[in-house]
């Protein structure tokens, strides 16, 4: 979902929400590609959204890194009938994060720009996203993907130069792409995934280039209508799986933390996929963090049980939490995390996302 997702109104438009024009909604449809790999200018909500673990060796000793490069386009609803270039009607965000296990630090920067001007743009058609040097472009068949990601961020002292290749067929989440988010028609997405992506590369750190190599995830989405009323955040996982199966699982949460509606899925190794029904997917929340920037309490730890059995969610390191004040208007929490099976042994690693503990996420 942000997955997947814009995190919140940007402050600058907050005055103009109420003349946004009314949605339904999406409707279910059968997605085609590679068209659908491209933006979908019409709807109000999208994202490309990038998420792996790195491996590199740094001073001759093995090092990991987990990254997010997050690529948001939104429809504003704000000079639509204007001939003028200079009339916002979309706007390209961009998040980059890196996150140094070992060190118990993540970097990160945002950026944001109306579309045009050869500043900002999200191609129609296929996966090409652009935004003031940054970029995320895919090319090949349909059915062989291969991102480039390419992030330099000087405030933040990283850069990321990667190559993530598919493995596996696209991942249609939901009813074969279309994603309901609330027991009531309306609030939905179509969404589907990129999992097991083989990513290769260079990290720039600090000035040093690093060769890295690794495994990624990839979830593109777009809606018109994602949030329902009641719903103040969320929480997410995307996990590749060391056997090659990928796993979803999302819960909707209102404010007294109950689910409003929840899914996901698991496509094994051999491409059998099970989507999960609302009532089989349950969160629940273990060891808490306080950020001391937003005062937010984060559970860096949950148990999540599906159809897939019950795993384990644990943070690689808790200070994870992404301040997009600048671009998205919201405190939320992002980061590399560890799945554990029987046993208490590790079966996969990829990433948590949580939004709307530091104040309702607004879309």
């Amino acid at each position: 979902m942000k997955r997947r997702e814009l995190l919140g109104v940007l402050t600058v438009l907050a005055p103009l929400s109420a003349v946004r024009p009314a949605h339904a909604g999406v409707a279910p449809r059968a997605l085609t590609f590679p068209a659908d790999f491209g933006a979908h200018p019409d709807t109000r909500t999208e994202w490309w959204y990038l998420t792996g673990v790195l491996q590199a060796t740094v001073s001759g000793a093995p090092h990991e890194f987990g990254f997010q490069v997050t690529f948001f386009r939104s429809r504003t609803g704000v000079g639509a009938g204007s001939p003028s270039r200079f009339a916002p009607t979309q706007l390209v965000f961009a998040h980059a994060a890196l996150g140094d296990p070992a060190q118990q630090r993540q970097r990160h920067d945002q950026c944001i720009a109306r579309a045009g001007f050869g500043i900002a743009e999200a191609a129609s058609g296929d996966t090409d996203v652009r935004l003031r040097g940054w970029s995320l472009v895919r090319s090949g068949a349909p059915d062989r993907s291969v991102y480039r990601a390419t992030i330099a961020s000087d405030r933040a002292a990283f850069a990321l130069d990667l190559q993530c290749a598919t493995t596996q067929p696209v991942l249609l989440q939901g009813q074969a792409g279309f994603s309901a988010k609330a027991p009531q028609p309306g609030p939905a997405s179509h969404y589907y995934s990129q999992p097991q992506l083989q990513a290769q590369g260079q990290l720039t750190l600090d000035g040093q280039a690093l060769p890295v190599q690794g495994r990624a995830w990839l979830d593109h989405e777009w809606s018109d209508a994602l949030l329902h009323p009641e719903v103040v955040g969320w929480d997410w996982i995307g996990m590749n799986l060391d056997d090659g199966s990928a796993l979803t699982a999302f819960r909707l949460r209102r404010t007294d933390g109950s689910a409003l509606y929840a899914g996901g899925s698991l496509r094994n190794a051999a491409g059998q996929q099970r989507n999960f029904a609302p009532d089989e997917v349950r969160f629940t929340p273990g060891r808490q963090w306080q950020s001391p920037a937003s005062q937010a309490r984060y559970p860096v730890e949950w148990t999540i049980d599906t159809p897939a059995g019950r795993h384990r969610v644990q943070a690689r390191f808790d200070a994870q939490e992404l301040d997009s004040r600048a671009s998205t208007g919201a405190w939320y929490w992002e980061g590399l995390c560890d799945l554990r099976g029987a046993g208490d042994a590790r079966v996969g690693r990829g990433y948590l996302e949580m939004t709307g503990y530091a104040g309702r996420l607004v879309l």
